[in-house]
């Protein structure tokens, strides 16, 4: 099966037009984890996948995360989870930290074992608000200044998922997804600030705005000022992409490469469903020069989000 790859304005991120309940044949697997890499975020639009067809694709771009939190995976599917704002019973039905946050982060960075892709279909789309916001943190790393570049390689972050709980609960008066959850009492990990991509060879920032209790090695107030002078430099508009999401797209985006958060959206009005799937160990191959594409549009240009 052939893929129809278009480049996204901005400088990262692709249309891609197939079925992924089609997608059978290896190389066409292979065409698309290169295209994930090359373009870092790729949007699948007009899809129709049931729960089984959404584990299938997340295992085209490597091993399917199923040390997940049970409260809110889809039953008879490990690896899959609910992101949504709607409740039942006064409680969510899925991953849910309020209708106003705004967390920049990378999936899952507090496990000793990076995410490496995530997958998000929609199912219930809000008329307003809830939309994705990526920020190309590999083009924000190689834009630093060469000295802030240098020290940023030397260093490390703690990620703590306690951190994490205690921040969300803070910003949403005391309810956070995290809080009691089976990933809560998870030991503190460490990453590099920048890890070197294991397929491309590229760096990118890893931050997290409520996830990273500070960077090892520095003063508290110097480790948090570098934290958000990063964190804002990846978040610049010229970094952005915005996804508003349509019924039945899929989205998938390197998670060692950008950075991502939800648009704020009014849960009494605009219910909110979509299912995830976190991948780790993809398959480490060379980006060929075609990368397996059928046909490539060229870049449009960039915008600002």
């Amino acid at each position: 099966m052939h893929l129809t790859i278009t480049p996204l304005p901005g400088g990262f991120g692709a249309r891609v037009e197939t079925d992924l309940t089609r997608v059978a044949e290896p190389a066409t697997a292979g065409a698309l984890t290169d295209a994930l890499h090359r373009h870092r975020v790729l949007v699948l639009p007009d899809q129709h996948l049931n729960h089984a067809d959404l584990l299938a694709a997340a295992s085209l771009f490597g091993a399917v995360d199923t040390a997940t939190d049970r409260r809110y995976t889809v039953p008879g599917f490990p690896g899959l989870t609910l992101v949504s704002n709607i409740h039942q019973d006064g409680e969510p039905i899925g991953i849910y930290d309020g209708d106003q946050e705004e967390e920049w982060h990378a999936d899952n960075s507090f496990k000793p074992e990076l995410t490496t892709a995530t997958l998000l279909y929609s199912v219930i789309t809000p008329a307003e608000g809830g939309e994705t916001r990526f920020a190309d943190a590999t083009r924000a790393y190689a834009d630093l200044p060469a000295g802030l570049r240098a020290q940023v390689d030397g260093l490390g972050a703690v990620h703590s998922v306690q951190h994490l709980a205690a921040r969300q609960a803070d910003a949403t008066g005391g309810r956070s997804s995290t809080q009691a959850g089976a990933l809560a009492q998870l030991p503190v990990v460490t990453h590099p600030l920048a890890p070197t991509h294991p397929a491309t060879g590229a760096r990118a920032l890893l931050l997290g705005s409520m996830v990273i209790p500070r960077v090892e090695g520095l003063p508290e107030a110097d480790s948090r000022a570098l934290l958000a002078d990063l964190l804002s430099h990846a978040t610049g508009p010229e970094y952005l992409y915005t996804h508003r999401w349509e019924q039945g797209d899929l989205v998938v985006w390197d998670n060692l490469a950008v950075l991502h958060t939800a648009s704020p959206c009014d849960s009494s009005r605009h219910p909110r469903l979509l299912v995830r799937a976190a991948v780790r160990q993809p398959a480490r191959r060379p980006i060929p020069s075609d990368g397996g594409i059928a046909a490539e549009s060229p870049d449009s240009g960039s915008h600002r989000h």
